[in-house]
């Protein structure tokens, strides 16, 4: 499902509430009285002026009710398409930025590494890996680079990854990525 309908939704539901709100308004004054005698006209008046509020009054309760139930329809799809685009966001980042698998590859020359990152979606991201220099190393310790232990209780907790390649993963890499 497109995102776009995330917005759409609740826009299309808000329009056709106006819609149905405006129809049936009446502005409609009550019929005049055709008696000649003036006693009798004002108390027809008055009778058609009663019905005449009745009516309206009971379409404006009508009109309400219809309006709160509509009102709590508009609420809740557009409460389920937020949750909806949250999830979709949610779900679409951390699929796209978890790491499947790490790899170092040797260039040609011999000198350097490369880190070889390839993403649960699919796309495979490369980095050189350059030799530590004094400035970056200096540099690098005053950002805090951690030197912990990792806990037994931290252990427990850990998702586990497999090391398929020829050569065991020495401890204490550490990768700066540059912008």
């Amino acid at each position: 499902m497109n995102p776009m309908f995330i917005v759409a939704i609740p826009l299309v539901l808000v329009i056709v509430g106006m819609v149905l709100n405006s129809i049936g308004l009446s502005f409609d004054q009550p019929p005049s009285s055709p008696e000649q005698d003036p006693a009798k006209r004002a108390a027809a008046q008055s009778e058609a002026y009663r019905r005449f509020f009745d009516l309206q009054r009971s379409r404006a309760v009508k009109r309400q009710k219809r309006v709160g139930q509509y009102a709590w329809l508009l609420m809740a799809a557009t409460i389920g398409s937020f949750v909806w685009l949250y999830m979709y966001t949610v779900n679409k980042t951390t699929v796209a930025t978890q790491i499947a698998t790490l790899q170092t590859l040797p260039t040609e020359a011999g000198k350097e590494m490369v880190l070889s990152v390839t993403l649960k979606d699919g796309s495979n991201v490369k980095y050189l890996i350059k030799p530590p220099q004094a400035d970056t190393l200096e540099a690098a310790k005053k950002e805090g680079i951690s030197k912990e232990k990792v806990s037994s209780w931290e252990m427990s907790q850990l998702r586990t990854a497999f090391n398929i390649g020829e050569n065991p993963l020495p401890p204490g890499v550490a990768l700066k990525i540059a912008n």
